[in-house]
């Protein structure tokens, strides 16, 4: 198994629409030339960018937060450029990319050392063989301090990984649960 380059993940993106909407190159500055937190391909990986809905975790409610049985109202949903996340809590939001991952890959997701450095913690599980939809971002602040999160701009990194086998089952062979998910997506059972 090895890691991809920059050219196999842009030929993957231009020939089977494996990211989109895509960037072949490393953004840094906006359109008003403003600086940014990087996006775009780098020289092993993809760097993602957060949409601008969010979900933020708030114990208004009082509920148990229960994997088997989620209570939507364990969290307050957000639409904005920027989202605070209240000290030692954590927020869902999505990738503004839209995945399509090839049968014999499997994609590592890792924080930036930007948001890491800030005690911002990023949360995904690996992509499957065959999974496709928009990944769903958690965002832990570890910190006692409230902490920002900028939408439309870099927030994680994506590492593809090619097998030397394909495997016998994909995900979407499974019928996984998360297949083709557009929007932040909270657990399913």
């Amino acid at each position: 198994m090895a890691i991809k380059s920059d050219k196999w993940i842009r030929r993957m993106a231009e020939s089977d629409a494996m990211i989109e909407p895509f960037e072949p190159g490393q953004v840094r500055y906006d359109a008003d030339n403003q600086r940014v937190i990087s996006y775009g391909t780098s020289s092993y990986g993809y760097d993602v960018r957060c949409a601008n809905e969010f979900k933020v975790f708030t114990n208004i409610h009082s509920v148990t937060v229960d994997p088997k049985n989620f209570d939507e109202k364990s969290f307050v949903d957000v639409v904005s450029d920027v989202c605070i996340i209240p000290p030692n809590s954590f927020a869902l939001a999505r990738t503004v990319e839209y995945f399509r991952i090839p049968r014999n890959v499997l994609t590592v997701c890792l924080g930036k050392s930007t948001y890491a450095r800030c005690g911002i913690i990023v949360n995904v599980t690996p992509l499957e063989p065959e999974w496709e939809g928009h990944v769903t971002l958690e965002f832990s602040n570890t910190t006692n301090l409230p902490a920002k999160i900028y939408a439309n701009e870099g927030v994680a990194q994506m590492l593809f990984f090619e097998s030397d086998e394909v495997c016998e089952t994909s995900y979407r062979d499974r019928g996984g649960k998360y297949q083709g998910q557009t929007g932040v997506t909270l657990p399913k059972t």
